[in-house]
């Protein structure tokens, strides 16, 4: 079993690229008031808290791309690595295509591949597009 990966999901949702990338870039602490999993900045799955820490890496503006790391909580104490990155894509004007790519290094083989986080960001993207779409 490998302890090291990347894992990825890509969502199109009826949002102008633009719109959403902001959110994500400038108005990341609105995301707690918008997905029912996040409540005061943790993530919340099977009545479990799963408590970490992010810190944005880098935004690039021009390809509309951020590069998180994650760490720490629960996180920290399962993965010696932990980066998640979001690319937001034209798919026409009305409409984008957003990729999650996540990358880790697991402390050892008992450590589930995080396909539950991964769908976390799968499922959220869809609230933050509903919500988008709506305003």
């Amino acid at each position: 079993m490998a302890i090291s990966g990347k894992i990825s999901v890509e969502v199109v949702i009826q949002v102008p690229v633009s719109k959403f990338f902001h959110i994500l870039a400038k108005e990341f602490h609105n995301i707690q008031n918008i997905c029912e999993r996040v409540h005061e900045g943790n993530l919340h799955e099977d009545g479990k808290v799963i408590t970490f820490k992010e810190k944005i890496e880098g935004i690039h503006e021009e390809k509309k791309l951020i590069k998180y790391s994650i760490f720490d909580g629960d996180i920290g104490q399962n993965y010696k690595l932990f980066k998640s990155n979001v690319q937001v894509t034209e798919t026409n004007n009305e409409s984008a295509s957003v990729k999650w790519t996540i990358e880790y290094e697991k402390i050892n083989e008992d450590v589930k591949t995080p396909y539950s986080f991964l769908e976390f960001l799968e499922r959220s993207t869809i609230e933050v597009g509903d919500h988008l779409h709506k305003a």
